[in-house]
């Protein structure tokens, strides 16, 4: 089963008001697992970079200048997510720009129902949880010492992590190991027992006797009072 891991950087929060995507990063996944196959352009937003926007992924308008505009690359994105189902964290922020980008360079648009969002899929397994990128990578131990700012390629790495074991993907993986271990070889020590004859739990005739003289001194026990 092939699968595309997803994350765009842009100029801020709406296309619709004019903002756009600066960097896509794609993972190519094979039954869950990255193959090794990677797809990440920066791109030139063709306007300003706002200072909130920069403070958070770090490209600043200067280093997007030379870049090549995103309609340039956008047979290339396409042919390499081909028809392959999408993984996005808050999927429809990020498929929200790729397809205003799409159309603005005459393409169709990629349709929702191709979609898998994690952070649903976050909610569903951990309901009332944090379902940010962070906060998953932290329930998961996932390494986040290179996550000094957002980047598309970095952070889609990560969410294919994340994504793998939202999923359980590791679990296959762990239920071989273990059942390699319990397949191993084991020296079993076999002890010979002794049988003993069973032991004798008839009263004697001296603990019969006591046992008379006992209830010999009981005063109205309560078997008397039972009638015949």
């Amino acid at each position: 089963m092939r699968e595309i891991v997803l994350d765009t950087e842009t100029t801020g929060l709406d296309p619709l008001s004019g903002h756009r995507v600066v960097e896509v990063g794609c993972i190519e996944l094979l039954n869950h697992m990255p193959t090794g196959r990677e797809f990440h352009f920066y791109a030139n937003p063709e306007r300003d970079m706002p200072p909130e926007a920069e403070a958070v992924h770090g490209l600043s308008s200067s280093f997007l200048a030379d870049k090549p505009l995103f309609s340039s690359l956008a047979d290339e994105l396409l042919g390499f997510i081909g028809d392959a189902p999408i993984i996005a964290h808050n999927a429809g922020f990020d498929m929200g720009f790729i397809n205003a980008e799409l159309r603005r360079a005459g393409k169709s648009p990629l349709t929702s129902e191709r979609t898998i969002d994690t952070v649903m899929l976050a909610r569903r397994k951990f309901p009332g949880a944090q379902a940010s990128l962070d906060a998953l990578c932290r329930r998961f131990s996932i390494d986040l010492s290179e996550r000094g700012k957002h980047g598309a390629l970095l952070d889609a790495k990560l969410l294919a992590k994340v994504y793998l074991e939202l999923v359980g993907g590791r679990e296959p993986g762990l239920a071989l190991a273990s059942n390699a271990v319990d397949a191993s070889p084991t020296l079993v020590e076999i002890k010979t027992r002794t049988a003993r004859e069973a032991r004798p739990h008839a009263a004697s005739a001296d603990e019969l006797t006591a046992h008379a003289v006992f209830i010999a001194k009981l005063k109205n026990p309560i078997w008397l009072k039972i009638p015949a």
